[in-house]
C-alpha cells in the first residue's frame, strides 16, 4: 500500500477508492446553465481527481458514470452524456500510454451507442498491460443488476456441468461479478450531500467506509479527496471484531 502526505501527515493511501460522481445537474441549475454543462464540468473534475489519485499511489479508482436507472432521464440529456463519455474516452486513449492508466468498464455495454461500445472495448484492450492506476468506469451499471447477472452466470455453469452448487462461496461468486480480480473498495465517497449508495457496488461495499460530502461533484477538489482520506483514517475498521 502506497503512502502519501495528506493533511500534513504521512498516511497509507487506500488501494481502492470509489466515487459516486453526483451533483452535476444541480451545479448547472445553480448557475442557470443546461444540465449538459454540469456534466461537462463534472468530466473535467473527474480528469483532475483521476490524475491526483494516480499521484497519490491509488491502485484502483472506480467511478459511477451512468447507472441502469439513468435511462429515465430526458433523451437530450442522455444523448449529451453519451457524447461527453465518448469525448473523454477518446482523450483517455491519447493520454493513457503516457500515464500507464488501465481502463476497465463495469456494466452492460450492449445498450450503449455502438461507437461508444467500440471505444470502451478499444480502451480496455489497449491498456490491459499497463501497470499504473486502474480506472473502472461504471457504465449502464447497477449493483442489483450485477448480482442478478452473476447468479444467472453461475446457474448456467451449474446447468452445463462446469460447476457444482456446493462449490458456491463468496470468493467464487465474486469471480462472476464485473469487478472480478479487483479488491473491494476501502473508501466510497459521495459528494452532493446525498446519503445513499444508489445501487452502487452493493456486493463490494460490505465493509467499505462511506464518506458523504456537501460539495457538488464539479466543485470537488483534491483537497476534498484529502479530507475524505483523513476521515477514512479516523474510522476504527473492525470487520465484525472488537
Amino acid at each position: 500500500m502506497a503512502e502519501a502526505v495528506i493533511g500534513g501527515k504521512t498516511l497509507p493511501v487506500p488501494r481502492h477508492i470509489a466515487i459516486i460522481m453526483d451533483g452535476n445537474g444541480r451545479w448547472a441549475k445553480n448557475r442557470g446553465l443546461p444540465r449538459t454543462a454540469g456534466h461537462a464540468a463534472g468530466g473535467e473534475t473527474f480528469r483532475k481527481i483521476a490524475n491526483y489519485c494516480r499521484s497519490l499511489g491509488v491502485e484502483y479508482l472506480t467511478v459511477y458514470a451512468f447507472s441502469t436507472e439513468n435511462w429515465k432521464r430526458p433523451e437530450k440529456e442522455i444523448s449529451g452524456l453519451m457524447t461527453l463519455l465518448g469525448k473523454y474516452i477518446r482523450e483517455g486513449l491519447r493520454d493513457m500510454e503516457k500515464n500507464h492508466v488501465r481502463f476497465c468498464f463495469f456494466g452492460d455495454l450492449s445498450r450503449l451507442p455502438q461507437k461508444l461500445q467500440t471505444l470502451c472495448l478499444e480502451a480496455q484492450e489497449r491498456s490491459a498491460g499497463f501497470e499504473g492506476v486502474q480506472v473502472n468506469f461504471c457504465l449502464n451499471y447497477g449493483g442489483r443488476d450485477e448480482i442478478v447477472k452473476a447468479a444467472r452466470d453461475f446457474a448456467r455453469d451449474v446447468a452445463n456441468g462446469v460447476r457444482q452448487p456446493e462449490e458456491l462461496t463468496e470468493d467464487v461468486f465474486s469471480q462472476y461479478l464485473y469487478s472480478k480480480d479487483v479488491p473491494d473498495p476501502e473508501l466510497i465517497i459521495r459528494p452532493s450531500g446525498e446519503m445513499r449508495l444508489s445501487n452502487f457496488l452493493l456486493w463490494q461495499s460490505a465493509y467499505s467506509e462511506l464518506v458523504f460530502m456537501n460539495v457538488l461533484w464539479p466543485d470537488f477538489t483534491p483537497a476534498d479527496l484529502d479530507e475524505a482520506i483523513l476521515e477514512y483514517h479516523r474510522r476504527n475498521r473492525r470487520f465484525g471484531g472488537v
